[in-house]
C-alpha cells in the first residue's frame, strides 16, 4: 500500500462523527522549499504514545524533522521528503497498535 492510501485509511479509521470536526491532518508546503505535516493525535490510540525525535540535516535541500508536540505529530522535510514523513508516522502508528490500519 502506498503512503497516501495508508494515511487516508488512518484518517478514516479515526473519523467517528466527532473527531474529524475538531482534529485532523494538515499537509502544506514550506517556502524553503519543503513540506510540513501536522497530524492531531488527540482522542486516537496514539495520544499518549512515546515518539523519539527524528532529526536529520545534510544540507538545505536534504533534511527531515519529526516530533510529537502537544498531542500533534509534526513532520517537516525538504521538498522530496513528504513520503518519508508519512512513512515515519505510519511505522510509528503501526508499532504502537496491532489493530491499526495496515491495508
Amino acid at each position: 500500500m502506498n503512503m497516501l492510501d495508508w494515511i487516508q485509511n488512518w484518517y478514516l479509521s479515526n473519523c467517528d462523527g466527532d473527531w474529524e470536526h475538531c482534529y485532523g491532518i494538515k499537509i502544506y508546503t514550506l517556502d524553503n522549499p519543503g513540506w510540513s505535516v501536522n497530524i492531531d493525535l488527540t482522542d486516537t490510540y496514539l495520544e499518549f504514545s512515546k515518539f523519539e525525535l527524528i532529526q536529520k540535516y545534510i544540507n538545505d535541500t536534504n533534511w527531515i524533522h519529526c516530533n510529537v508536540v502537544d498531542g500533534v505529530f509534526k513532520g517537516g522535510g525538504s521538498a522530496d521528503k513528504l513520503e518519508e514523513i508519512l512513512r515515519i508516522f505510519s511505522e510509528w502508528a503501526i508499532a504502537n497498535n496491532e489493530s491499526t490500519v495496515t491495508d
